[in-house]
């Protein structure tokens, strides 16, 4: 891999080398001896601890903090020595065959980890209109080819109440849960009741079948003929938002593959419980996207933003005990 570029090979002239526009658009650097140059570069810096020796460094100037060492706090990734030269490289060429998702990416998890969980949400979705409308996704959905719009129907989600209780299940397993239109619509409506319900009940989350959900229908993506009205409704409608506002009397059960909105969404609940077969997977990037149904906030404000960022940049799953590790869930249970 190429040398990192020093503080002195960058200026504010020739910053946009080191963005999406580029050729570099990502920084691989050594710790702890380099440091982010003054001139504003959107390249997505990556820091190495080569020697496993968790080394003081400054957060704020890395996107993602990767090390040999075992079982590493946050906000670092831990990988085997004997694989870190190959798992750099799988992040640098996502980042080059993706760089316009990649550095919009790292940008918004910045600016997400400053602001109210509502606002951050918002520049999420103004972000995934803006690749909606780029080149990458473009690609993606040439190389996909067609595919139908799946059908809804009523009984996509369910919702029962017990007392102080209400039970909300996604109940499409034949699909594997996806997120359709309609399905996120009807949860949207699900917690909005239990929001404007004066008696307080409590939620639980859940899903019928295999896995809680494989995320958004692929059908339905780059379905929307009006960019700007996509994100107004994907704001209004925002089940992440809703899940959030309920704080401790949100409860979700998570098991096999969470996937995308399938853990954007429930990342949101102030009580995150996986089965032992649970896992997760931020696989956006590899659309030309990144997270849009609410994990730049909910995810990064479970796990930080470096890991967030490593989990969309590689696109790999994560098990449900390395999910406990980093806070993505709070409890095992079958």
């Amino acid at each position: 891999m190429a040398k990192a570029p020093q503080p002195g090979d960058i200026d504010f002239l020739t910053a946009d080398r080191f963005s999406a526009l580029g050729d570099t658009p990502v920084i691989i650097a050594d710790l702890p001896s380099w440091n982010l140059p003054e001139p504003a570069v959107q390249a997505v810096c990556i820091g190495i601890d080569a020697e496993g020796r968790l080394p003081p460094v400054d957060p704020g100037q890395f996107d993602i903090l990767v090390t040999t060492a075992k079982q590493a706090p946050a906000p670092w990734v831990s990988i085997e020595h004997a694989r870190l030269e190959s798992h750099l490289r799988d992040l640098a060429q996502a980042a080059h065959h993706w760089p316009a998702a990649a550095t919009i990416l790292c940008r918004v998890l910045r600016i997400s980890e400053t602001i109210p969980f509502s606002h951050a949400l918002d520049v999420e979705s103004l972000a995934y209109s803006t690749l909606l409308g780029g080149a990458e996704f473009q690609r993606w959905r040439i190389a996909r080819g067609p595919l139908p719009l799946p059908g809804s129907d009523d009984s996509e989600v369910l919702v029962e109440r017990d007392e102080d209780l209400v039970t909300v299940t996604l109940n499409n397993p034949g699909s594997q849960n996806a997120m359709t239109a309609g399905m996120r619509d009807a949860l949207h409506g699900a917690l909005a009741n239990i929001l404007d319900d004066p008696t307080g009940p409590e939620l639980r989350l859940r899903a019928n079948g295999r896995c809680f959900s494989t995320g958004g229908a692929l059908g339905e993506f780059g379905s929307a003929t009006d960019l700007s009205q996509a994100h107004i409704v994907r704001t209004l409608r925002s089940c992440a938002r809703l899940l959030h506002s309920l704080g401790g009397r949100g409860q979700v059960y998570l098991q096999g593959a969470c996937v995308g909105s399938g853990i954007e969404i429930p990342a949101a609940a102030g009580r995150r419980i996986a089965g032992p077969d649970a896992w997760f997977q931020l696989p956006e990037l590899r659309m030309g996207l990144i997270p849009g149904a609410g994990g730049t906030a909910s995810i990064a404000r479970a796990i930080g933003r470096h890991r967030t960022a490593w989990m969309v940049l590689s696109g790999r799953r994560i098990r449900a005990k390395q999910a406990l590790a980093w806070g993505l869930v709070h409890e095992i249970a079958r």
